[in-house]
Parts: C-alpha cells; sequence; structure tokens
C-alpha cells in the first residue's frame, strides 16, 4: 500500500489530504469520489506516522487481547449461566445477568459482544469464536457440544469444572513454591549486603597494615567488584538474555521444541511439568469423550491444552494412530509417555468398553501423583536450599572471621 498527499481548493483555499492507495490514479479516483473540493495535484508520501501509531498501537491491543483471561472471574460467569439456564432461562438473559455480575473489563467486553452477537441470531458457539485466543478451543468446544446435544447447561457446567481442575493446579504450585523463592531472594539481598558494605573495609585495614588477604575475602572482593563495577551491565545482559530466550521461545519453534523437551529433564521442574500438562490432558479428554465428542475432536481439544511443545508433538501420535486404523492402546504406546500400567488400563478399558470409566481412574492417579509431588516440593528442595545456604553462611564466615584473626596477627607482630 502506498500513501498519496493531494492538494485541492474548497471554497477558495488550499488544503490537503492523504489517502491510502495503490497508485496514482485509484487515489485520483478516490478522491473524486468524496467530491471534497476541486483537484490541484498528487505526490507521493512516505507511510505518515500516525498510520505508523495506529498500526502500533492496533498490534498492542492485539497481544493484549491474545492473552488468555483470567480464569477465576471466567468460572464463576460460567457457573451462574449453567445454574440459570438449568432453572429454563433463556441463554440471553443467562448472559445479561452474567454480564452484570463481571468485575473484570476484558471478560465483561467479551460478553457483551457475545450477548450480541447472539441476539442478532448467531450461537454460542460461534460467538465465542472470535475470542478463541482468550478462552480456549476447549471452551469452543464444549458450548458447540452442549448446542448439539441440547445439553447447554451441563456442558457449561462441566467447562467450568475443568477450568477449575486447572487453577486448582496453579494454584497449589504458586503455593509450593512461594516458600523457596523467598528464601533463595533472603539470601541474595544478605549476601549484597554483607559483600557490598561490610567486607570492602577490610581491605583499607590490611593495606594499613600490609597484610595479605586471604583467598575467601579475595574472592569476596572480587564478586563485589564485579557488582560495583559492571553490576548495571550485568543487569542489561541478564534483561536481555531472558529477552533474546523469550522471543526465540516463542518465534522460533525449533527452540521452543528443543527448550520444552530440556525442561522436562530438570530436576523436580521436569517432573510437575510432567505430571501437570499429562494429567491435564487425560482429563480433559476423559470429559469430552464422555460428553458424546467424537474421539479425534476430543484428542485434539485434549492436546490443544498442553503448552509443553515436545509433549504435545508426542501426543499428536496418538491421532496418526487412530487416523491410521491403530486402536487407542497404540496410540498411547507409541507416544512412549506412559508407564506399563497406564497402557494395560487404556486397553483394558478399550477392550472392555469401559474407556471413560479407565479415564478416570488414571486421570485420579496423576491427579494424587502431581499433589503428592507439589505437596512435597518444600521437603524436595530442601537440602538443595540447605547446602546453598551452608556454602553461602562458610564463604561470609570464612571471609570475614580469616581477615580478623590476619589482622590480630599483624597488630600483635
Amino acid at each position: 500500500m502506498k500513501y498519496f498527499e493531494i492538494e485541492y481548493i474548497v471554497k477558495g483555499k488550499r488544503d490537503k489530504i492523504t489517502l491510502p492507495s495503490l497508485n496514482r490514479f485509484d487515489a485520483i479516483k478516490d478522491f473524486k469520489a468524496k467530491s471534497i473540493g476541486i483537484f490541484v495535484k498528487i505526490q507521493e508520501i512516505p507511510e505518515p506516522f500516525s498510520v505508523k501509531l495506529d498500526s502500533i498501537k492496533a498490534k498492542i491491543r492485539e497481544k493484549i487481547r491474545s492473552k488468555k483471561i483470567p480464569l477465576e472471574p471466567y468460572i464463576s460467569s460460567l457457573r451462574q449461566i449453567s445454574t440459570m439456564l438449568n432453572a429454563g432461562l433463556p441463554i440471553t438473559v443467562c448472559l445479561e445477568d452474567a454480564i452484570k455480575s463481571i468485575g473484570h473489563k476484558r471478560l465483561r467486553e467479551i460478553f457483551t459482544t457475545v450477548l450480541t452477537e447472539v441476539e442478532s441470531g448467531i450461537s454460542l458457539s460461534k460467538a465465542f469464536e472470535m475470542f478463541q485466543s482468550e478462552v480456549g478451543a476447549i471452551s469452543i468446544a464444549l458450548f458447540d457440544l452442549g448446542e448439539k446435544t441440547g445439553t447447554l447447561d451441563e456442558s457449561i457446567e462441566k467447562l467450568a469444572d475443568i477450568l477449575q481442575e486447572v487453577l486448582d493446579n496453579r494454584m497449589k504450585l504458586k503455593k509450593a513454591t512461594r516458600y523457596p523463592i523467598i528464601v533463595i531472594v533472603a539470601m541474595v539481598i544478605a549476601f549484597s549486603f554483607v559483600i557490598t558494605l561490610v567486607v570492602p573495609q577490610f581491605q583499607s585495614m590490611f593495606a594499613e597494615y600490609n597484610a595479605k588477604l586471604p583467598f575467601p575475602t579475595l574472592v569476596l572482593l572480587w564478586i563485589e567488584n564485579a557488582i560495583r563495577e559492571y553490576g548495571v551491565y550485568i543487569l542489561a545482559g541478564a534483561f536481555l538474555l531472558s529477552v533474546a530466550i523469550s522471543t526465540m521461545y516463542k518465534k522460533n519453534p525449533k527452540f521452543r521444541f528443543f527448550l520444552d523437551r530440556y525442561m522436562l529433564k530438570v530436576y523436580i521442574v521436569g517432573k510437575v511439568i510432567y505430571l501437570s500438562m499429562i494429567g491435564r490432558f487425560i482429563y480433559v479428554f476423559d470429559r469430552l469423550s464422555s460428553s458424546g465428542l467424537p474421539i479425534i475432536d476430543s484428542l485434539k481439544t485434549a492436546i490443544g491444552i498442553v503448552e509443553n511443545r515436545y509433549l504435545k508433538d508426542r501426543l499428536n501420535n496418538i491421532i496418526s494412530a487412530i487416523e491410521e486404523g491403530k486402536s487407542l492402546t497404540n496410540g498411547f504406546e507409541d507416544t512412549g509417555q506412559f508407564e506399563s500400567m497406564v497402557i494395560q488400563m487404556i486397553s483394558a478399558g478399550e477392550s472392555s468398553g469401559a474407556m471413560s470409566s479407565m479415564l478416570d481412574k488414571i486421570s485420579d492417579i496423576f491427579r494424587k501423583k502431581y499433589s503428592y509431588l507439589v505437596d512435597n516440593v518444600s521437603t524436595m528442595i530442601e537440602p538443595l536450599l540447605i547446602a546453598a545456604i551452608a556454602g553461602f553462611v562458610l564463604l561470609l564466615a570464612l571471609g570475614i572471621f580469616l581477615p580478623m584473626w590476619s589482622i590480630a596477627e599483624a597488630v600483635g607482630g
């Protein structure tokens, strides 16, 4: 797209207007169609700043909207709508009442737009499709299922249960990691305070007595000097590195695949990611398939909420296996992500026709494993924290007390 500045005369005065167009001829044609004055001349100009600004604003708006909405108010609204639908009220009335009680601005905007679309004759699932990046594919799938089966209230209630399970897992993880994070932050602050305010004092005292600084103190002084001289550069470098990794993670599929695969091997972190992602997949797959959604659609939606790219790639083997005519058991085996007990349970459920019951049991197994792991994260991290604190205290003790003894010897000498 090019931009053209057209000069024209209106009421005896010269004025200008900027028009986007593919070429001069089309720009003049568009100007004449507006009938705003007498054409004088036209010239091509660079993209106006106002257009660039509008484009930036649009990108920022789109980026904000692409983020998922908070689950708590969304779940609350879904349960409210489900209850009202179950009481026999029309969906439009349910949406109107839900909008009144929504405090989150963006969520209220979404529901208001959906209400307008539904009132114009569009289905609820179609109305929510334009907000799929924010509410998730699972919401669209269950809305559509409820409309097709005539059980919209049950589908929305089931959606709320699924999202509540996801939210509970997130809250458990945050609660479990709160203590270790506080300890680590406290250590960093204390260490920074000591090496910047206490340790440098020994350097001047040792210089006065011509004494040699012990090695631990030299290490602390080296760290202090690095922070004082290059602290800003270190922080800037760390920030730029995090931005670079984050950008590559979002833009480069190969890098994201590599990093997601590596994260699964990290102590504790990998196990938490695995149990949360696989447990979420099994739970959602169970709920969707038991609701009557076709197995391929259920798998696609369940895999869609798995955020780890490596696990998502492995789980897609289940769909490939079924499309090739293989059994669900073969598909789970092909992933290489499930232990033999889970494979045996899938096989038993498939052969007996009680797949829903087996999936429910498998989901319960993963839920219990995840809960146990998260509840004991602090206990598992404690040895690492104790070792770090011991090393921290030992370095400070040697770096501070050894100079004191050396000074005492120097004074005595």
